[in-house]
């Protein structure tokens, strides 16, 4: 098989391998993986109607009269409180600038306007007696910050019905943490039993970001859902309308991702709640979670709780707040070799403190582990460029008389013994490895603004000045130099445009990603030129 046509056909097959990974994350069937918890769980009951939740179906935010906006500081939050509801209508990150020009600007994750739209709601449903996500809530200030040494923040709101039934919705807050905890006491001042269920959800506008995405790279932004029997499983938005969510799950969670970053809502795991999807009108969507009924006898209290995550997708923090929620950093179909690789890039980055140089020393080990099939490979493509001479006189001798031309070259094969099938195989087994490493460093929040050297101050983004897509370009140039050249003169014309290709399709790359291709191109080189060289140096073995 002609070497050449081979290299093509691998190109080829490399571009749609990412377009396919790309669709499979936005359309393609939710990766299943065997449940965190092994033990089993008492049944669900029978999923029951949704209950009523009052105004969920209004589209827009002018629909909703505001209230005071409480302002909420700590260590990794500016955050926002309406008091109408009682809801989180913006979440901004301290610890996550939105660029690096703008060090001093907090990433907005969530956000009440309608460039975004994107905000945590809960409340309790009980008719009269009990606040949802519109009623106006009271507070005694307007602004709270967590004081310095101080390791939590409670911020609370009053409401109080007609009838006795007072409600204290607390916002909890821990330093170095994005869980908010929302907390519902419920003191029943009335002459009879109060009953009611905790609910919450995200409602968000489809399509719309503050910042996070990498210009020319597709990541999934939708929302996710996670029960012991699936883990993590992708909900579109253009289901939401089509086929609703309705289901019971205990010990679960909802979320909306984005590239980056996420909100989930995670309530109790110890007890059964309903999730459903609603989609609004004006694009926007709704994932959220009903609790059980809950009773809190006259003249008693009662307390209902859940908690948000706002904030990265950090593996390691996402792991320890709830099953499967680490999942989020979506590897796609090949996260078993996905996973393995990150874990040796946080042990390299470790050793370096630079995710640059981490990348680097993880590819040297990639690239060392293959060397055995790499090694085979160039031995093949060695023979074939020694053979060159031999099948330009086969062309030369049989013409346009193609059966006589392959017959030919087959035995002039078995007769040196040369597998064309021997460099083909190698490459296609560490392809998998390539594009599970691709999505290690697209998806990795960790390399997000992480700077490398001199001009490359951010290795989610691309090269500035082109310098890295432009030494990728150089380097497969030179790599094809120590190829077989193609017989057919258009395969060489189209061989020659092939690094001006890549060249401009890795110009929008994140830096991180051509990196990593860069130095594999040089350890190809080397080991491709130390082989050649050393079967040259016996022409007797060919």
């Amino acid at each position: 098989m002609d070497q050449i046509r081979l290299f093509l056909i691998m190109a080829l097959g490399v571009v749609l391998l990412l377009i396919w990974q790309a669709w499979q994350r936005d359309y393609g069937p939710p990766r299943d993986r065997p449940p965190v918890e092994t033990e089993t769980l008492p049944a669900a009951p029978p999923a029951t109607a949704m209950p009523a939740i009052r105004g969920s179906g209004e589209a827009s935010a002018a629909s909703t009269a505001a209230g005071e906006k409480i302002r909420v500081l700590t260590d990794t939050f500016d955050l926002t409180i309406d008091t109408a509801g009682g809801n989180i209508v913006q979440a901004k990150l301290r610890d996550y600038p939105t660029s690096l020009d703008q060090p001093r600007d907090p990433f907005v994750l969530l956000d009440d306007t309608e460039r975004l739209f994107y905000v945590a709601q809960s409340g309790l449903l009980g008719g009269a007696e009990a606040p949802d996500h519109h009623s106006p809530f009271t507070s005694e200030r307007s602004s709270y910050e967590l004081p310095p040494g101080a390791g939590a923040l409670d911020v609370p709101l009053i409401w109080r019905s007609s009838s006795g039934i007072e409600v204290v919705k607390v916002f909890h807050f821990t330093r170095r943490s994005h869980v908010v905890m929302v907390e519902f006491k419920i003191r029943n001042h009335s002459g009879r039993p109060w009953a009611g269920e905790l609910y919450a959800q995200l409602q968000r506008a489809a399509g719309r970001e503050t910042g996070g995405r990498v210009p020319g790279v597709v990541t999934y932004t939708g929302a996710a859902l996670s029960s012991p029997e699936k883990r993590y499983e992708k909900i579109p938005f253009k289901e939401f309308a089509g086929n609703p969510l309705s289901r019971d799950i205990r010990n679960g969670w909802a979320a909306m991702l984005q590239h980056y970053f996420i909100a989930a809502l995670i309530p109790d795991p110890d007890e059964t709640y309903h999730y459903h999807t609603k989609a609004l009108e004006d694009q926007r969507y709704v994932i959220g979670a009903v609790g059980p009924e809950h009773v809190v006898p006259a003249g008693g209290e009662g307390t209902l709780a859940v908690r948000f995550y706002l904030g990265p997708k950090t593996q390691d923090t996402l792991e320890r707040i709830a099953p499967g929620l680490d999942l989020t950093v979506d590897y796609g179909a090949l996260w078993f070799i996905a996973k393995p690789l990150f874990w040796l890039l946080k042990r390299f980055h470790a050793l370096t403190g630079n995710w640059g140089w981490a990348i680097i020393l993880l590819t040297v080990l990639v690239k060392g582990l293959f060397y055995p099939l790499s090694a085979t490979s160039y031995r093949s493509m060695a023979k074939m460029r020694a053979l060159q001479p031999r099948i330009l006189a086969l062309r030369e001798r049989y013409g346009d008389d193609k059966a006589r031309l392959n017959q030919a070259m087959m035995d002039l094969y078995k007769e040196k013994k040369i597998n064309p099938l021997g460099g083909c195989l190698p490459v296609l087994i560490q392809i998998p490895v390539f594009l599970a490493l691709y999505w290690v460093l697209l998806e990795s929040v960790e390399l997000r603004q992480a700077p490398f050297v001199l001009w490359i101050r951010d290795m989610s983004t691309a090269d500035p000045y082109f310098v890295l897509p432009l030494f990728m370009g150089a380097t497969m140039f030179y790599q094809q130099r120590l190829n077989p050249p193609a017989l057919d003169p258009a395969q060489q014309r189209v061989m020659q445009l092939m690094p001006l290709v890549f060249t401009v399709f890795f110009a929008f790359f994140p830096s991180g990603l051509v990196l990593y291709w860069c130095v594999n191109n040089l350890l190809s080189i080397l080991q491709q030129a130390v082989i050649t060289r050393s079967m040259e140096r016996d022409k007797a073995a060919l």
